[in-house]
């Protein structure tokens, strides 16, 4: 799959409109959880609805299929997130999911693992929001920002609280480095 054209382009903008509104630079890091609060999400702790032995039976069942879900409920948007996960995972996921409601994405999809239902997002949607998620977490500025610092990917994870998974494809897709060896 590919994202529309302009999609990128668009996320870094949004990445950096966000941190204005909440009083930021361009390069600050963003602590998603203070995003989710400045949209109006919650985010709890799966294993306050539900006993944590369940989430682990899943987990055993298919790794990584519950990592993060959004519901609404009146009108309140809620962020389950899954305490198995790493710190940097969990802010990936939070990220992700307030991606689907800054891009409006509806969730209509019904899929049932290990006899739970969830509700997810057509595939693209998911795509979009991984992108945006990232793009949320890491955009140009930070990245630039870091770089110049001589940070490797592994140190900007370490730094903005990302997976090294996320600070690499970030690092990667962005050019961030080509870039600043042109200088």
């Amino acid at each position: 799959m590919t994202l529309p054209r302009g999609f990128k382009a668009n996320a870094e903008r949004e990445a950096v409109r966000l941190r204005n509104d909440m009083g930021l630079p361009p390069n600050a890091h963003l602590d998603v959880r203070d995003l989710a609060e400045h949209l109006g999400a919650k985010i709890v702790g799966a294993e306050r609805l539900i006993d944590v032995t369940r989430l682990e039976e899943l987990e055993r069942m298919q790794a990584f299929a519950f990592s993060a879900a959004t519901f609404s409920v009146h009108g309140k948007h809620y962020i389950v997130t899954n305490p198995l996960r790493t710190a940097g995972r969990l802010a990936s996921d939070i990220a992700h999911e307030l991606s689907h409601l800054l891009l409006e994405h509806d969730l209509t999809e019904v899929r049932e693992i290990g006899g739970l239902p969830f509700r997810t997002c057509q595939p693209e949607e998911e795509e979009q929001a991984t992108a945006m998620g990232g793009t949320l977490m890491l955009p140009r500025p930070l990245l630039m920002t870091a770089v110049a610092q001589g940070m490797t990917p592994e140190q900007i994870a370490a730094s903005y609280n990302v997976t090294t998974e996320m600070a690499r494809f970030r690092y990667n897709t962005t050019g961030v480095a080509t870039q600043l060896n042109r200088r």
